[in-house]
């Protein structure tokens, strides 16, 4: 009864372990490799499985996402014989399990050391400077030889990237200087250009200024000689209606010669010939009589008319005063002859007594 027991409960077990060794749950994205008695029978899709136990083997599940691996940075030589150290990553994915599981035992390690020898087949033929500035030709250079050598493994090489690219430590000091002098280079440039704008933009700016006040001075000049040449004809126009004679001239002449001296450095000047005839027209109108105008001739003749007068009113009151005396004389002592040597008495004397004697005559009566 026990060993029965134990047998059945071993059948049981057996049975368990069976059932659970046939069936298998491949995840999604995945696949696994099937070897009936060790040669390659099948692969497994995502899902649920069932294999014969203890006749089907299952090998590891491969992955079928797009996968990033990052190798480590590896030392390339350029063409001008610099060691550079170069970091790449690299995107790929696996496209048939079975040849990924049986045509390379690690195709990780294989895609890596294809990576790193294409690598420096193609930046060996770069120097320096194309190797830093060509990251899209070495990557799509790369891209093509991995997934032409890789497709017979089952692997689709998506993206090959560069993520680094590391020079020696005094070839970086060499660049930052030689940056440092390109961006100084610049700078000057760039400083030397706006200097000469700046400066071409002034020379317009004065250009255009000289010309318009040039303009400016042309109109005012032209203004003035318009000005001058009419002031110039009204004077002439003047002088020719009023027929000036050469004494005028001859004082005009004199009113001009102070103003050729005037000039602080004037120390030699020269006398038109002119001017000697008019200072000899000067000193004949100073010299000779001028005839008086009717204004001085109507002031000279009341002058003299009032002289005149004045000195017939003295006459008359002197010859009064001479006939008051004999008037006097004759009432006191009579009739007076006149003597051999007393003169008679003048036609004003006479006229001047006869008021005294009719006044006389008069308060008598």
């Amino acid at each position: 009864m026990d060993t029965a027991v134990i047998g059945l409960i071993v059948l049981v077990v057996v049975v368990v372990f069976t059932v659970l060794r046939a069936v298998r749950i491949v995840p999604q994205a995945r696949a696994a490799n099937i070897e009936r008695l060790g040669r390659y029978f099948r692969t497994l899709a995502p899902g649920l499985n069932f294999v014969i136990p203890f006749v089907d083997r299952v090998r590891p599940l491969i992955d079928l996402r797009e996968q990033v691996v990052s190798f480590k940075p590896q030392p390339v030589i350029t063409e001008d014989n610099l060691v550079v150290d170069i970091d790449t990553v690299l995107y790929f994915q696996v496209t048939d399990p079975r040849a990924a599981e049986y045509e390379i035992a690690n195709f990780i390690q294989g895609v890596e050391q294809l990576t790193v020898t294409t690598l420096r087949n193609v930046v060996g033929g770069m120097d320096l400077e194309s190797t830093l500035t060509s990251r899209d030709t070495i990557n799509s250079q790369l891209r093509g030889v991995l997934d032409e050598a890789t497709g017979k493994w089952g692997i689709r090489v998506n993206r090959v990237e560069i993520k680094a690219i590391d020079p020696p430590k005094t070839i970086k000091e060499a660049m930052e200087k030689q940056m440092r002098a390109e961006r100084d280079k610049r700078a000057a440039i760039l400083t030397a250009e706006g200097q000469r704008q700046s400066q071409i933009l002034t020379a317009e700016g004065e250009k255009q200024s000289a010309i318009l006040r040039a303009e400016g001075e042309r109109t005012s000049q032209i203004l003035k000689a318009e000005g001058q040449s009419q002031a110039i004809d009204e004077v002439f126009q003047a002088v020719h209606r009023n027929d000036p004679d050469p004494k005028l001239l001859a004082y005009q002449y004199l009113q001009v010669l102070p103003q050729l001296a005037q000039g602080s450095g004037n120390t030699f000047w020269v006398i038109p010939s002119e001017v000697t005839s008019a200072l000899q027209g000067v000193s004949k109108a100073f010299t000779e009589a001028l005839p008086a105008s009717p204004a001085t001739r109507e002031r000279t003749a009341s002058t003299a008319g009032s002289t005149a007068g004045s000195e017939a009113v003295a006459e008359a009151e002197r010859a009064a005063a001479e006939a008051k005396a004999e008037a006097e004389d004759s009432e006191t002592l009579g009739p007076r002859e006149i003597g051999p040597g007393q003169a008679p008495l003048s036609d004003a004397a006479k006229t001047a007594a006869q008021p005294a004697e009719v006044t006389r005559s008069t308060n008598r009566a």
